[in-house]
């Protein structure tokens, strides 16, 4: 027997088969879209914070560049720029804060007294003007006493809730400075980090990045400070024709101000009819002039100059983007909701330029 016949062949064993191009691209988008669902939840507490601090560090660039050309340190740059911040946004909005809540204590126990006395009813009786007024109450049967003597202890309640509330409030204004710090300082790594992971050619993403920034200047200057100018003119003429708590009337003619197809005209109207129903004549004309021409014409006059025409969205569009953004964001939904229709409406345009024709 010949011991030297040739072995046949071993067989290498058998290795496991490798996943296919395809298999492995749905295991790696499966994996994004769940680690991307995460992150979205994980941020979801912090959603006002980093809104107000994106729409914040977009407002502040201009200085912050300023600031980091002539002193060369950036860190001391961004402190500077929070600091300019605190002082022109934080304090005004800590001293309306304590004032507001003084006011509506103070109007509160006013209309509980007054509904107490009984002299709102002596009121309808004395102004023939309000007879149609007074006959519906008396038709629906509601005790005018009790429902203002519950609207005063309602007041009494939300002021006491929001004092609760001021030190959710300070935390969450305390994030917002401590996100505003990174985002100002780390902004550039930030922008570069973005370019690199964003599905758009450089175009595109160029024009992504001015959306953003024309919609946060539109939100903030446009609306916001066009608001504010308008709530303050109202309230200060209502100081002037000594009409109660001037403050918090300015501040309700301000938030009407930011929604489209509302404004300030839905305080400033009614008080005008009030005083024209009081006799008091000149102070209603006075009133409307100022409403009409001074707090009507700011928008006009005003918004122009701080945006002008970068921004062209419809008053439905617009006032779908406000309203919708605060009732699904809350308050950030101001600045969210806008940006959110903005950032769509651009996709939108980017998928039918890249569809062929």
């Amino acid at each position: 027997m010949d011991n030297s016949a040739p072995h046949p062949p071993e067989v290498p064993p058998a290795r496991p088969r490798e996943l296919t191009r395809p298999a492995n691209g749905l295991a790696l988008t499966a994996l994004m879209l769940i680690g991307l669902y995460l992150c979205c939840r994980l941020a979801l507490p912090f959603l006002p914070a980093l809104s107000w601090a994106l729409a914040l560090a977009i407002v502040l660039s201009p200085l912050q560049r300023r600031l980091e050309s002539k002193l060369k340190r950036p860190n001391l740059a961004t402190a500077i720029s929070l600091a300019v911040t605190a002082v022109i946004v934080v304090l005004p909005v800590i001293f309306i804060a304590s004032r507001l809540i003084t006011e509506i204590s103070k109007g509160a126990e006013l209309i509980q007294a007054r509904a107490a006395a009984g002299t709102l009813t002596q009121f309808l009786h004395d102004y023939p003007q309000l007879a149609p007024l007074e006959g519906w109450i008396e038709q629906q049967q509601i005790d005018l006493s009790e429902t203002v003597g519950t609207l005063g202890t309602w007041l009494t309640t939300t002021a006491t809730s929001f004092l609760r509330g001021s030190v959710m409030q300070l935390t969450g204004l305390l994030l917002t400075f401590y996100l505003l710090f990174y985002f100002l300082r780390d902004r550039h790594l930030a922008l570069d980090s973005l370019r690199s992971l964003a599905p758009l050619s450089s175009t595109e993403t160029d024009c992504l990045f001015d959306r953003v920034t024309t919609t946060i200047h539109a939100t903030v200057y446009g609306t916001l400070v066009v608001a504010m100018i308008q709530g303050t003119l109202g309230g200060l003429m209502f100081w002037l024709l000594g009409l109660p708590a001037p403050l918090l009337w300015g501040l309700v003619m301000g938030l009407l101000a930011i929604i489209p197809l509302l404004g300030a005209f839905v305080i400033w109207v009614p008080a005008a009819l009030w005083l024209a129903s009081q006799g008091m004549w000149g102070k209603a004309l006075a009133l409307t002039a100022w409403g009409a021409i001074v707090v009507g014409g700011i928008d006009n006059l005003i918004y122009p100059i701080l945006v002008g025409n970068r921004l062209h969205q419809h008053t439905i569009i617009a006032f779908i983007s406000l309203v919708g953004g605060l009732i699904f964001f809350g308050s950030s939904g101001i600045i969210l909701g806008p940006l959110s229709v903005t950032l769509t409406l651009l996709l939108l345009e980017i998928w039918h330029d890249r569809k062929p024709a």
